[in-house]
């Protein structure tokens, strides 16, 4: 069985093309910076959601914070190797205010094996980057997205 996700991949013009991504929380990621961050996004069950509706819930579940009342755009679906897809919609967001952030957390076992739980935040940080550091920082998985921005971005009038 296919397992969905879907994100919203707010991007910027000024003062160069950037896209605004968040960088994954908890232990595994903590030390990593390069293929540790990611669109914000989530799963859902298309039977029983839109795929935009569930970007938009993710990103406030993930970030705290509402996402902006932009026009969205289908940017594409991208699928990991282990068979995953994740539906992406594009939005300008160089209005988005990036800050006031409530981070999600969700609850694992902590220490492996040690039986005792523990909570970490979903998303330890938020920011801009360039569309260059964009490809590099994201998990290997979502990295088509921002080639897909790139072209859209170029055909953007003006």
């Amino acid at each position: 069985m296919v397992v969905w996700s879907a994100g919203l991949l707010l991007y910027r013009l000024a003062p160069e093309p950037q896209v605004f991504l968040a960088h994954m929380g908890g232990p595994f990621w903590a030390a990593k910076d390069a293929g540790a961050w990611s669109i914000p996004k989530g799963e859902y069950d298309p039977d029983g959601e839109g795929a935009l509706d569930a970007a938009r819930r993710e990103f406030r579940e993930e970030l705290g914070v509402e996402p902006p009342e932009v026009e969205w755009a289908e940017l594409g679906t991208f699928a990991y190797l282990s068979g995953k897809k994740v539906v992406v919609f594009a939005g300008d967001g160089a209005a988005f205010t990036a800050s006031g952030f409530v981070f999600g957390e969700f609850e694992m076992q902590w220490p492996p094996r040690s039986g005792r739980m523990a909570s970490f935040p979903e998303v330890d940080r938020a920011e801009w980057m360039s569309l260059d550091a964009a490809r590099d920082a994201l998990v290997k998985g979502q990295r088509p997205a921002i080639d897909a921005l790139a072209v859209a971005l170029e055909a953007l009038p003006g």
